[in-house]
Order: structure tokens, then C-alpha cells, then sequence
């Protein structure tokens, strides 16, 4: 069976998507961060939880148990790019870190206040497996598709996630808002009964790629397979040419800096709304919903945006939107300002994440045969915004005892990538492949 472009193989690749996005929905953004909010906040010690016998604001702990997720994948996917580019059973990988991830959202049917170990632990098990799992699952890209269908493909996976992620969304929200219905009393049981369904939703439509797909490259060849340590070389090797591009090495000191901010915004956003303003866990469901739809819409709108004024212009013009939203997000006391905020945010994240990895590919030099070790680097460089996002929003909220103070922090951090920004427009008189930067 031919792989490049065939229909049977390009679908079963996009249930990947729709199989675990169904995490990313319902345990990063929605569901699990209210709980864990309710459940460990308690009259008796208010917002402090007890971790091993170390003391945590209860948000501050989940946001350290995330970062640790993402600071474990930045340091092992060099080695995981290099084995799923090299060694040709990248489908086997793709498997351990799907297993690890739905059996771990499995296991947080059991989280309750006196299972708090338990519950972070495998909170934190589920994002390894997940962002883990994408690793392998992009790799694939360039292996069923040919070049000039790959937007296409990729943006079928993109679709089938986002419709995957929805439904099972939808199915959780009636059990969440109508428990009478089905008998049931105990107020934990319907948003731990989410967690156990999106593990078997994730497990049980991965089974699809994971009958279609090939177990790695066909023209793997034993002999020519790279050490594991090949994974890190090869970033030090991007790193020493990204050193002598002014204009790149300005862009992704940029791009992290303001990552910080957008990456940590989109995690943190729910707790945020219980914590803060006590937002009813429905309305909080129903607004990152509408949030996902209005980031699509964004994501289209500034692409449209970058054909007129250019791709740095309008980076500017969103980082500089980004700085007055976290300002705004010291002062929201209602719930229809913490909605309308988050329909603004919604608007720009998915631009600026689109936009900004567009404007990187623009960037990389004409010609260039491994453009996959430069988007590992620029992948371990988000990654990395996110560690750093979370742990310093993390440690302000403890520092300081409120939430309020760390998007202020955010704050920051868009302004430094904003300066930076400007620091690379200034620049932008060298040519890449014929045409001025300044047309990005």
C-alpha cells in the first residue's frame, strides 16, 4: 500500500489527534483544573495543600506539576526526535507515551482530596504522555504526505482534534450538569467520571492509527541509524547556525519571551475563574468552548493580516493587545469582563501561535535540507516559555498569595518580547530567499 497521500492512511493519522486532544480539553483547560481547585481548597487551610509534607498554594502546585511535564519532554524529545527520525519504530514510542497518557487520566477517577499525591502524580504523567505522543505523531507527517499536500494534511489532524476534543466535551458536559438525571449524588463523581472517559476515548481511537500507520520510515535503512545522542547533536548543530543569523536569533529570543506569557495564559485561565472570581464550572466549560472557536477564527484573521502589514507588524500589534489583556486581568471582578477577556485572548492566541511559526519557517535559510532539527529547536524553545511561564507564575502566586499579581508578571514578559520584537524590525534589512524580511 502506497503511503504518500492515501486517504486511508492521511485519516487514521488524524485520529491520532482526535484521540488525545480530548486531554487537552478536558484535563489541561477545563474540567480538571476547576475540581482540583474545589476539592483542595477547604475552610481549614484555605488554599494550601500538603505535598509530601511539603506546604503549596493548592494552584501553585498543579502549575509546578506542569512545568515538570514539559521541562521532562524538552530534555528527552531531541532523543525522541532522533529515534523517530532515524531508528524506524517510532510507532512503538507512540504507543508507550499513549498508554502512559490515558492510563494516568484513568487513574485520576481515584483523585480525591485524601488522594492528592495520587492525583498530581498522574496529572503530571498524562502531559509526558501527551505532548510526548506529538513527538511521534508529527513525525509522521512528512512520511504520508508529499510536500505540497502537507498544509493540507496537517490541517485535517488539526480539524479532527478539534472535532474529537468537542464531542467527548459535550458528553462530559451532560453528565457534569445534569447529575440528577442519572441518579447520581456524590458531587465528585461526574468530573472524575470525565477524566476515566477521556482516557478510554484517547486509548480507544489511537487503536486506528495504531493498526494504519507504519511502524516507522519504509526506507529505514539499520546501518545508517544515529546514536540517541544524535537527537542533541543535532540541536547544538542548529544552535551554532541560529547563532550567526542575527535576524533568527532575535526572533526566537522574542518568541520565548512572549511564549512565556501566551502558553501559561492558556493553562492557567480556568483556575484563574474559579479561584478568583468563582466562575460556576459551566460557564467556565462553555467560555473556553467559545474560546477555541474564536482562536481559529484569529488564527485566519491574522494570516490575512500578515499578507498586508507583514508578519513582525503584526506580531507587534497582538504582543502589544496580549500586554493590555494581562493588565486588564489584575482588575476583571465579574464574570461577564472574565468572559469578554477571554473572548479577546481567544481572538489573538490562535494568531499569534499560527503566525509565529510561520514567520519561523521563513526565517529558516533557503535550501535547507533538515528543516525538521530546526523546528525541534523551536519546539524545545517553546517548551521550555512554558516551564519558565508556569513556574514563575507558580512561585509570584506563593510569594505573593495572589493570583492576580502573577498576571501582572505575564505582563512583563510580553513586554520584554515586544522590545525584542522591535529590536528585529530594526534589523530587518537582510534578504532570505530573494525577498526582504521586512515582508514578513
Amino acid at each position: 500500500m502506497a503511503l504518500k497521500n492515501n486517504k486511508r492512511v492521511i485519516r487514521s493519522w488524524a485520529f491520532f489527534d482526535w484521540a488525545n486532544s480530548s486531554y487537552n480539553l478536558v484535563i489541561t483547560s477545563t474540567v480538571f483544573p476547576v475540581y482540583y481547585t474545589i476539592i483542595t481548597t477547604t475552610k481549614e487551610h484555605g488554599d494550601q495543600v500538603s505535598f509530601f509534607g511539603f506546604k503549596f498554594v493548592n494552584t501553585a502546585l498543579s502549575n509546578y506539576a506542569l512545568a515538570s511535564a514539559y521541562l521532562i519532554v524538552a530534555l528527552i524529545s531531541p532523543f525522541l526526535t532522533s529515534m523517530a527520525d532515524h531508528r524506524g519504530n517510532k510507532r512503538i514510542f507512540m504507543k508507550l507515551f499513549t498508554w502512559l497518557g490515558a492510563l494516568s487520566c484513568c487513574a485520576l477517577y481515584f483523585f480525591k482530596l485524601d488522594t492528592l499525591e495520587l492525583g498530581i502524580i498522574c496529572f503530571t504523567l498524562a502531559a509526558i504522555g501527551y505532548s510526548g505522543g506529538f513527538v511521534f505523531y508529527n513525525s509522521y507527517l512528512p512520511e504520508i504526505a508529499t510536500a505540497d499536500q502537507q498544509d493540507a494534511v496537517s490541517a485535517k489532524g488539526f480539524s479532527y482534534g478539534y472535532v474529537g476534543s468537542v464531542i467527548l466535551q459535550l458528553i462530559c458536559f451532560v453528565f457534569l450538569l445534569m447529575p440528577d438525571r442519572f441518579g447520581i449524588t456524590d458531587e465528585s463523581f461526574p468530573p472524575r467520571l470525565t477524566f476515566l472517559l477521556v482516557g478510554l476515548w484517547w486509548i480507544g481511537f489511537a487503536q486506528i492509527p495504531f493498526r494504519v500507520l507504519p511502524k516507522g520510515s519504509p526506507n529505514f535503512n539499520p546501518e545508517d541509524q544515529k546514536k540517541i545522542s544524535g537527537g542533541l547533536m543535532e540541536l547544538k548543530k542548529v544552535w551554532h547556525q541560529i547563532r550567526q543569523m542575527s535576524i533568527m536569533k532575535r526572533f526566537l529570543m522574542a518568541f520565548m519571551f512572549y511564549s512565556m506569557g501566551v502558553q501559561t495564559v492558556m493553562l492557567v485561565a480556568a483556575n484563574f475563574g474559579e479561584k478568583i472570581l468563582h466562575l460556576p464550572t459551566s460557564g467556565l466549560i462553555a467560555v473556553i468552548l467559545i474560546v477555541q472557536l474564536v482562536a481559529i477564527a484569529g488564527a485566519n484573521l491574522m494570516s490575512r493580516f500578515s499578507r498586508l502589514y507583514g508578519n513582525i507588524n503584526v506580531l507587534l500589534s497582538v504582543v502589544f493587545i496580549w500586554i493590555l489583556m494581562c493588565i486588564s486581568a489584575y482588575y476583571v471582578s465579574t464574570g461577564n469582563q472574565f468572559y469578554l477577556l477571554a473572548a479577546i485572548i481567544g481572538l489573538i492566541m490562535g494568531g499569534i501561535q499560527s503566525l509565529s511559526r510561520s514567520t519561523y519557517s521563513k526565517y529558516i535559510p533557503h535550501g535547507t535540507a533538515d528543516t525538521a532539527s530546526f523546528f525541534s529547536f523551536y519546539d524545545v524553545t517553546e517548551k521550555l516559555a512554558i516551564v519558565a511561564g508556569l513556574a514563575s507564575f507558580a512561585y509570584i502566586e506563593e510569594l505573593t498569595g495572589n493570583m492576580r499579581n502573577s498576571a501582572i508578571a505575564l505582563a512583563l514578559f510580553f513586554v520584554i518580547g515586544l522590545v525584542l520584537l522591535l529590536s528585529l524590525k530594526r534589523t530587518e534589512s537582510k534578504v532570505i530567499t530573494g525577498v526582504k524580511t521586512s515582508s514578513f
